[in-house]
């Protein structure tokens, strides 16, 4: 029986086309910038969102910490939710690595708004507490069940920073997801943000790499800050060619993803021991048993079908779809789901 594996879209592994491509780069030493499939993807990804500059780093995580450090000093602090990956899943690489702290949202699954940012700067003129510098938005939301943010409140964020002078990050690790859901033009994007991280290794399934995407004036310093983080690669074109690849051949099959997840979605809502789903609208399905000490049974009964998916904690279990879930996979999944019994 052949393991269905919906812990992350990170469990993806090239399909034969992309492994052709990573064959065939043509590479040289990037340190130096001589690389050349890496100087293409920078660029590419730089004219898709219509900025000015672009950096391929070895991970997200890196990249989104080089953007918080380019956008602050050591004691200010930035503005984001309660659940942003840059809070909870970066080691706490916020204070290590830029020293600066978090003021925590209560947004709505991950997803923050304009007033609740301006409700949250703290008066620059009151040196007791911290001086905020940043907002920090994550589209689509890991925590938040792979929510979309609409563009519009975006807008009106960008309009708060302005005002505030304040930069603004975006965590788009799964920004293509949302781009697919909502039909958005990624230049839509690069016109509001100053930097945006994009991530290579989760739907469009790469094996490596994130790119930080921005303006110049910020941008010009990202080299430094990767070389400090220990980011520099060599021959790592062979990495940005699965990138390349992905971009052109990986972006539209996105909605298959979407859809599937959607269909998960659906399926659990009609099960007996299920008490919520939250809304679907990419390739996150995040759910909550009816009876929680049933929790280890339920993982039990998945296990014993040869199925993994990823446990949250305090009753939060996710299902993350993606490249290789294949439609085979995706019917006896849904079957799977209606027959156990808890």
């Amino acid at each position: 029986m052949k393991e269905i594996d919906l812990r992350s879209d990170t469990v993806t592994r090239p399909t034969k086309e992309m492994l052709q491509a990573i064959m065939t780069a043509k590479v040289g030493d990037d340190v130096y910038k001589e690389d050349p499939t890496v100087n293409e993807l920078e660029e590419k990804l730089a004219k898709m969102f219509g900025m000015d500059e672009a950096l391929f780093f070895p991970t997200g995580s890196m990249a989104n910490q080089a953007a918080i450090k380019l956008h602050t000093q050591p004691g200010e602090q930035l503005i984001c939710d309660k659940w942003a990956h840059v809070y909870n899943y970066e080691g706490g690489g916020v204070s290590f690595n830029s020293g600066v702290s978090c003021k925590l949202v209560d947004g709505d699954r991950g997803m923050i708004t304009a007033d609740q940012v301006v409700d949250n700067i703290n008066p620059p003129d009151f040196y007791h507490s911290p001086l905020t510098s940043l907002v920090c938005l994550e589209n689509t939301t890991n925590k938040g069940g792979g929510a979309c943010y609409d563009l519009e409140e975006i807008k009106k964020i960008r309009k708060v920073c302005n005002e505030h002078g304040l930069g603004l990050h975006l965590d788009g690790a799964r920004l293509f997801n949302a781009l697919v859901k909502k039909g958005e033009d990624p230049k839509d994007y690069g016109k509001i943000f100053d930097t945006i991280s994009v991530c290579l290794s989760k739907g469009l399934g790469t094996p490596m790499g994130s790119v930080l995407i921005g303006k110049k004036e910020l941008m010009k310093n990202a080299i430094r800050v990767r070389k400090v983080l220990g980011g520099g690669m060599r021959q790592v074109g062979f990495m940005a060619a699965a990138g390349v690849f992905a971009l052109d051949h990986h972006v539209d099959r996105l909605k298959k993803d979407n859809d599937r997840a959607a269909e998960i979605g659906n399926a659990l809502s009609k099960q007996s021991y299920i008490s919520k789903v939250e809304p679907v609208e990419t390739n996150i399905v995040i759910f909550y048993l009816k009876d929680i000490e049933k929790e280890a049974d339920f993982l039990k009964a998945l296990t014993e079908q040869n199925i993994r998916i990823s446990n949250m904690g305090h009753g939060k279990l996710r299902i993350v779809t993606h490249l290789d879930y294949t439609e085979e996979m995706h019917q006896r999944f849904l079957s799977v789901l209606e027959n156990i019994q808890l």
